[in-house]
């Protein structure tokens, strides 16, 4: 139980980490216009030697931005209830902070899942038909990485979960 609770906590540490560094950087698609290469996140987008920030509000910018501040809050908070799991502490009698931990990871790969698919469909759909040299860069494919590092973090808490159930439910009492 305990090893896929920790590596559960593994997963799910490298994934938030993951989670913050695509959220914050600004390499989402690269790009080249005049003989320039120049790059974009979701905050901002730069030029050669200047970055500004997108000052339009728009609506996949915006849908993208949400589900991965939700998906880094639901990733948190699951490594806290996640180390108290682990570590046995419990303040709540009728809590079960392993299947809780899981099913928080579950819903960070769901908003992060979520984000990507919205920002690809859109890019792929606006960009693919209007220009050709563009591409994804390192920080989308590393939100794509941290899909599968929370779904695995909670496919591990959900394993430790019914392997701690399994010997409880088989004592009558």
């Amino acid at each position: 139980m305990y090893s896929f609770m920790g590596g559960g906590l593994f997963c799910a540490g490298v994934g938030n980490i993951l989670l913050i560094v695509s959220t914050a950087t600004d390499y989402w698609m690269q790009y080249r216009h005049s003989n320039n290469y120049m790059h974009q996140g979701l905050w901002r987008y730069c030029m050669p030697g200047k970055c500004f920030t997108h000052t339009d509000s728009i609506a996949y910018w915006d849908a993208t931005r949400a589900f991965m501040i939700l998906s880094l809050l639901a990733c948190f908070i699951g490594i806290i209830i996640g180390i108290m799991a682990f570590i046995h502490y419990s303040s709540f009698d009728r809590f079960d902070k392993t299947f809780a931990a899981g099913i928080l990871f579950f819903i960070s790969c769901f908003f992060v899942f979520l984000a990507m698919a919205v920002y690809t469909g859109v890019t792929i759909n606006y960009y693919g038909k209007r220009y050709g040299n563009w591409r994804f860069s390192w920080s989308y494919i590393i939100g794509w990485v941290s899909v599968v590092l929370t779904f695995f973090s909670g496919m591990f808490y959900m394993c430790a979960y019914r392997m701690h159930e399994c010997p409880r439910s088989s004592n009558p009492h």
